[in-house]
């Protein structure tokens, strides 16, 4: 399989999401696919997305905003291109941690106090 790694980005995780993406590129290199790793930067969306367009699948090692707040997941979507991970909607909600609580609460699942 072709797969595309999603990281770096430019969030405050930037390090953390870093060290992810090397886990990530080298796990799946070690099953035998085939990957490139992108450095993701939305100021490059263009050279990105003719990248990420040629791969099977893409995999999301971005962490915070952009990364898992589902506007990455969004743009992939529109796109057509399948990807790892959680989709817009439950991306954008765990990102609003009071939202979250909300809906946890009102389906009777216990949150803690914040």
């Amino acid at each position: 399989m072709n797969i595309a790694v999603l990281y770096g980005g430019t969030s405050k995780e930037r390090e953390v999401s870093l060290s992810t993406g090397k886990g990530i590129i080298q796990a799946l290199k070690q099953l035998g696919h085939d990957v490139i790793g992108i450095d993701f930067n939305p100021k490059h969306l263009d050279s990105i997305m003719g990248k990420v367009k040629d791969c099977d699948l893409v995999f999301i090692g971005l962490h915070g905003k952009q990364g898992e707040d589902g506007t990455v997941q969004g743009l992939l979507d529109l796109m057509d291109i399948p990807y790892v991970g959680s989709g817009v909607l439950a991306s954008s909600l765990a990102m609003d941690k009071s939202k979250a609580k909300q809906i946890f609460a009102s389906h009777n699942i216990p949150v803690a106090k914040g």
